[in-house]
């Protein structure tokens, strides 16, 4: 670990200020009784923009809560600071060593602990159940993928992950699928709550920065295809097929807005093998004369979709398990998808067998299906108005969240919340 940190620094990646955050060193403990935190821990900046919603209604619901947010990146942390939210304060995650979480724990006592998706970490949660602090998990998330590698680590970790998941107080997994693989896992039944996902209930706000009307004349959402969120591995496949729509519709633009914008330089060296003018967002390019706008930003996928009229959600020719369906949908852009949608498998099914989406599996299909849309507006306008009918029918309902905030009120000193 000594040497990772030391490399980090040596790389501008974190200042020593951050290393010493993820240690917990400085930290005092709390004096104030009355000072209640709710800590919720998300990985980065997908899962704690999904769970702005549960956010927002924790304080809501109990104006005197300070609630205390951690995760695992710089970036999701100036994002959480960027929000200017009442009584939130933002830090990076403690280390899942004892004598960091110890002290972690001795300085917030928080009244409960929510954390999200797929963030089970052992020591956190066995500590945090033996200070009597609730464990609760949102949006449970286990693909296949994963469930065979904790199954292949039994040998080595068995009792540390049974520790853990006996930890847990409560757990609201995200779909049947990831459910029936955490109850294999050892989850055991009494503590489910109503399944949640909280990507259904994101609101796509557009940033207040952004220049739309200038980039929609750029960018003709009837020519525009957006790959979104992509992984390593699908930009080739994207840029090859996005040629040979070009072949056919000279006027087609590509906006190619990557899962980890630090990969650019990997992305540019793909843009300059396939012989495509690029502009480069995060540089300030002008894009008016370029096939391609490389958006290596975060925090502006929802401009990206309400100017795409075609978007390929990336993680999914590539086994990541897809990204969210909810997003495009709801800002009414027509799916694209490979075949790995294992995170969002029950959305994705049910938008194929409408019709409301189309699943390619390489580059011809990917070309072909672009190629069909831009041509076919009529065609576009029925699978995105039939999406975003699903969709709806899919997010959580109001009993769902309330079955969950009574459970999290089962904390002694959170019964406000109820």
């Amino acid at each position: 670990m000594v040497l990772m940190f030391l490399s980090r620094i040596l790389r501008g990646k974190e200042t020593v200020s951050d290393i010493t955050e993820r240690l917990g060193v400085g930290l005092r403990p709390s004096k104030d009784s009355t000072d209640v935190h709710l800590w919720l821990h998300g990985a980065s900046n997908g899962e704690l923009t999904a769970a702005r919603s549960i956010i927002e209604e924790a304080l809501d619901r109990d104006p005197t809560l300070n609630l205390l947010i951690t995760t695992n990146t710089l970036s999701a942390r100036d994002m959480l600071t960027a929000w200017a939210l009442p009584r939130v304060s933002a830090r990076l995650a403690p280390l899942d060593f004892q004598p960091v979480l110890s002290r972690f724990l001795r300085a917030y006592t928080p009244a409960a602990l929510i954390t999200l998706e797929n963030e089970i970490w052992p020591n956190r949660f066995v500590l945090a159940s033996q200070a009597d602090i609730p464990v609760i998990v949102a949006g449970a998330r286990m693909s296949e993928r994963s469930a065979r590698r904790w199954q292949k680590m039994r040998p080595l970790f068995g009792r540390t992950m049974r520790n853990a998941i006996s930890a847990i107080s409560y757990l609201a997994a995200q779909d049947t699928a990831s459910e029936q693989r955490l109850l294999q896992l050892g989850v055991p039944a009494r503590v489910l709550l109503p399944r949640m996902n909280l990507k259904s209930t994101v609101d796509m706000a557009i940033p207040e920065t952004a220049n739309l009307p200038e980039l929609e004349r750029m960018f003709p959402r009837a020519t525009t295809l957006l790959a979104a969120s992509t992984h390593e591995g699908e930009e080739r496949i994207v840029l090859d097929a996005f040629k040979l729509v070009r072949a056919e519709i000279p006027e087609a633009r590509l906006i190619l807005a990557p899962r980890h914008p630090a990969r650019a330089d990997a992305i540019i060296a793909e843009l300059t093998r396939s012989g495509l003018s690029f502009a480069r967002r995060s540089r300030g390019d002008d894009p008016s004369e370029a096939a391609v706008l490389l958006a290596d930003t975060l925090g502006e996928m929802a401009l990206w979709y309400s100017i795409a009229g075609v978007a390929f959600v990336g993680g999914s020719l590539v086994p990541r398990g897809g990204h969210t369906p909810f997003e495009p949908a709801q800002l009414e852009t027509a799916i694209l998808h490979g075949p790995h949608v294992s995170n969002h498998m029950a959305a994705y099914r049910a938008l194929d067998v409408a019709q409301a989406s189309i699943a390619i599996l390489g580059t011809e299909d990917l070309a072909a299906a672009v190629t069909r849309l831009f041509k076919a507006p009529d065609q576009r306008a029925e699978m995105t108005t039939e999406a975003s009918r699903i969709v709806q029918d899919l997010r959580d309902s109001p009993s769902k969240r309330e079955a969950f905030w009574k459970a999290v009120a089962n904390a002694p000193d959170l019964h406000k919340l109820a």
